[in-house]
């Protein structure tokens, strides 16, 4: 199978785990700290694979310039997206309880983009991580499925809640799904030529965008029914995500 198409289908893969949650949030009444609990331990899954997979292998590639310059790219890029489609309803995008805006309100179209926005920097990575021998990360696929899984079930759960219907939720995430598995298939193809620097910035700049992402949408949901064990919980998934990066190293 040919290289570009595996990036794909990795990508494709990693972003089904977004359909996988909102089913879960969907058709499984989960309770309020379930759901923060998950949300917790995959924002500490997310940060562990920035931190040794992302960060790291930016710096050998390109050093510290690149990577620094990306990687506040990245997170400035991210902010004033997400500011603007938050002003116009996606601001609780990931928020399992009341605040998201009622399906008689706008916001929906803003909603599926800001979805969007979240899912396309860890796709693009996955198709980064194949420039290495045409051998995907395992441990970045891992992460990204298992911090989709919460992402998607919390989303789902408020959307429910706010009276949208089944076909808007789960047509937005097989939607994202599908462009997440195109995102990856960019980052392997578009990338392929491109010098150490540029995938080095590239790649710190999907890390700055997934670490913003956390901090402004991820961990509030988390500790908001968490409270004093969303840290000890994001601990143990940082734990997971490293004890994979060592195995497969």
């Amino acid at each position: 199978m040919p290289v570009w198409l595996q990036a794909g289908g990795w990508g494709f893969f990693a972003g089904a785990a977004l359909v996988l949650g909102a089913a879960i949030g969907w058709f499984v009444r989960v309770p309020q700290r379930v759901i923060a609990a998950v949300m917790a331990f995959g924002s500490g899954v997310l940060i562990s694979a920035l931190s040794f997979e992302l960060m790291d292998e930016a710096f050998r590639r390109g050093g510290f310039g690149s990577t620094a310059l990306g990687f506040l790219g990245g997170s400035v890029v991210y902010t004033g997206a997400n500011k603007l489609l938050s002003m116009h309803g996606a601001k609780h995008r990931k928020r399992s309880g009341d605040k998201h805006p009622s399906a008689d309100e706008a916001g929906g179209a803003a909603i599926a983009l800001g979805a969007l926005l979240d899912g396309i920097p860890e796709s693009i990575v996955i198709g980064l991580s194949m420039l290495r021998g045409g051998v995907v990360s395992l441990v970045a696929v891992a992460a990204i499925f298992l911090s989709n899984v919460p992402e998607g079930l919390s989303s789902a759960a408020g959307m429910k809640k706010a009276g949208r219907g089944a076909a808007y939720v789960f047509g937005v995430w097989t939607a994202i799904a599908v462009a997440s598995g195109l995102a990856a298939l960019a980052g392997y193809t578009l990338f392929d030529a491109a010098s150490p620097e540029v995938v080095s910035a590239t790649t710190a700049t999907a890390a700055g965008a997934i670490l913003t992402m956390l901090v402004d949408t991820m961990i509030p949901e988390a500790f908001e029914s968490a409270h004093d064990y969303a840290g000890l919980i994001a601990v143990a998934g940082f734990l997971a995500a490293f004890a994979l990066s060592k195995l497969e190293g």
